[in-house]
């Protein structure tokens, strides 16, 4: 059940393996780099679901296919976790 496994994933250890994601998707998910999207507050179950299909080959990105690869699922689910933590603040500048 995706309910009991974003419960048990592990925010913290999420966090730490984000650090290599940090290049594209920036520091804390806010993407500086054009075509890599922001993963702050990004729902844990999408990112999870993008990742497994990246990892798969379903999805087709050449840095992301190589990247998810070796990741295993307890990896994907803390990584989606930390993502989904991360709170955004959205306003608009006047």
């Amino acid at each position: 059940c995706w309910v009991a496994q974003a419960v048990a994933a592990d925010i913290d250890a999420g966090q730490a393996k984000a650090m290599s994601c940090a290049m594209c998707h920036g520091a804390n998910g806010i993407s500086q780099m054009p075509g890599a999207p922001n993963l702050a507050g990004q729902q844990a179950l999408y990112v999870e679901l993008q990742l497994k299909n990246y990892r798969s080959g379903k999805r087709n990105n050449e840095i992301m296919n190589v990247i998810a690869k070796p990741l295993t699922d307890t990896e994907i689910s803390n990584l989606a976790a930390w993502f989904e933590s991360i709170k955004i603040d959205g306003t608009t500048a006047r």
